[in-house]
């Protein structure tokens, strides 16, 4: 049976891919920031906001990038399993409040922070747990 390693090859693409999402987040973020003043109450309210938004630059990047994670994601699980894959992916959830608070001015709690760390931790065990299965099967 062939052997699903994580590689470097997959690792570096697995961070370009949580940058990436990232970014996702933060675009679609911007562009919602940048319509704020609407509200969706009612259809007209909803097309006249969705008209605004689709305006937005920063959802045009955002969908572009959501493209380009498809290929990069696409790519990496016909490398790894999904198992592996998913839990390592993970490091957007560490991501995306870093960014939120560098660029957003977000505020994040202590009790956020460590539920990042407890996230950080369980990205590292499954990490882990991946090199302990592939070293039994040789």
């Amino acid at each position: 049976m062939f052997k699903k390693r994580v590689t470097l090859k997959i690792l570096l693409l697995l961070l370009v891919s949580d940058i990436l999402e990232t970014a996702i987040h933060f675009f679609f973020k911007k562009g919602a920031l940048s319509q704020a003043e609407f509200s969706v109450v009612d259809l007209p309210s909803a097309v006249i906001f969705l008209r605004a938004v689709f305006s937005s630059p920063f959802l045009w990047a955002g969908l572009l990038t959501v493209a380009v994670v498809f290929v990069i994601w696409s790519t990496i699980l016909s490398k790894i399993d999904l198992s592996v894959a998913v839990p390592i992916a993970s490091f957007s959830y560490i991501l995306v409040p870093v960014v939120s608070v560098i660029f957003l001015h977000e505020q994040i709690s202590a009790l956020r922070w460590a539920g990042i760390l407890l996230i950080l931790i369980g990205v590292i065990l499954v990490s882990l747990s991946s090199k302990e299965r592939i070293t039994q099967n040789k």
